[in-house]
């Protein structure tokens, strides 16, 4: 039986069923009863005679939960989106009775609720944790995904904003910023003067922040290699109003996320994401600078993500040939 304990680093939750005797050090108590509760199912789904016959792809997917998840960068996103798949009866289905057609039929559930690039980057997500449930740990030989037809990815989003409409979201974010509604709205701001990412913004330091050489040192990115982004007059202005926090803004991700969508409803304004301000910067740095020293500032690796987010409208660029 498992039992939890509570020890000088966290909690410790020790498994001891069939002979089988293993335990591990979880900071919280869920997360401690969370892996018991995996490990016991695991030891008591196993057949001597063929280890993995009664393991689901539930177990899988709990597996890499606790042992793989934790250890990525985006393993907070992995482990949301790993729980909210074994709630659907695909997790219930036997790895030895697995097929494609399994992959197949959850594909088209999942495309009913939402768009297909999220179904896209799931499929992407499940097709990981099989690649290690065969490769690293042995319980498949292939990787039932390959053969599963993935739905065509959305056309790429060209959303800018307008003035009207910053000044309708000023309007409804209020501009005291001793409130977080008004400093989500100035971290949209600061983020179409620098193409920073809603993440890298929210954990901007001060200790990271040059105001006089006017640089913002990135010491955590989405691709993983830190970057430093130079700051317009502007983006130094939008960080001097702020009152002192430390991140320089005070939000976290979620907030940014909940609190963005709540502005924009109040606005009246539709199909605005915070994201959107990315393909807003980048519209309006590529009128300041070349290619190279622009996927430099906004940390692309690839020059042909900028066309991605390179929005112009052909009315524009159409004034700026003459």
């Amino acid at each position: 039986m498992a039992s939890i304990r509570k020890v000088l680093k966290g909690y410790r939750a020790e498994v001891a069923r069939k002979g089988v005797r293993t335990s591990k050090v979880f900071r919280t108590k869920q997360a401690a009863r969370d892996w018991a509760a995996g490990v016991e199912q695991e030891i008591l789904h196993a057949d001597p005679s063929k280890p993995d016959s009664k393991m689901t792809f539930g177990d899988v997917l709990r597996r890499n939960e606790r042992e793989r998840s934790p250890k990525k960068k985006g393993g907070d996103w992995e482990i949301i989106r790993l729980k909210k798949i074994q709630k659907d009866r695909i997790s219930l289905v036997l790895l030895s009775k697995m097929t494609p057609v399994d992959f197949s039929e959850w594909r088209d559930r999942r495309l009913m609720e939402v768009k297909s690039a999220s179904v896209l980057r799931e499929m992407q997500l499940m097709s990981s944790v099989l690649t290690t449930a065969r490769r690293d740990w042995g319980l498949i030989e292939k990787n039932f995904l390959s053969d599963v037809v993935k739905p065509k990815a959305s056309p790429s989003r060209d959303r800018l904003v307008t003035p009207e409409e910053l000044e309708k979201l000023k309007f409804s974010a209020g501009e005291d910023l001793n409130r977080i509604t008004a400093r989500t709205f100035h971290a949209f701001l600061f983020a179409i003067e620098t193409a920073m990412r809603a993440g890298e913004i929210v954990k901007l330091s001060w200790e990271n922040v040059d105001l006089e050489s006017r640089v913002a040192h990135l010491a955590d990115t989405k691709n993983g290699r830190p970057r430093d982004v130079p700051l317009t007059r502007e983006a130094v202005r939008l960080l001097q109003a702020l009152p002192r926090l430390d991140p320089v803004f005070g939000l976290n991700t979620r907030q940014v996320d909940s609190l963005f969508r709540k502005i924009r409803t109040r606005s009246g304004i539709v199909n605005l994401t915070f994201h959107d301000s990315r393909h807003e910067a980048i519209t309006r740095l590529a009128k300041k600078l070349d290619v190279l020293p622009l996927a430099r500032m906004v940390g692309h690796t690839d020059l042909k993500m900028l066309q991605v987010y390179y929005n112009e409208t052909a009315a524009n660029l159409a004034r700026r040939l003459d």
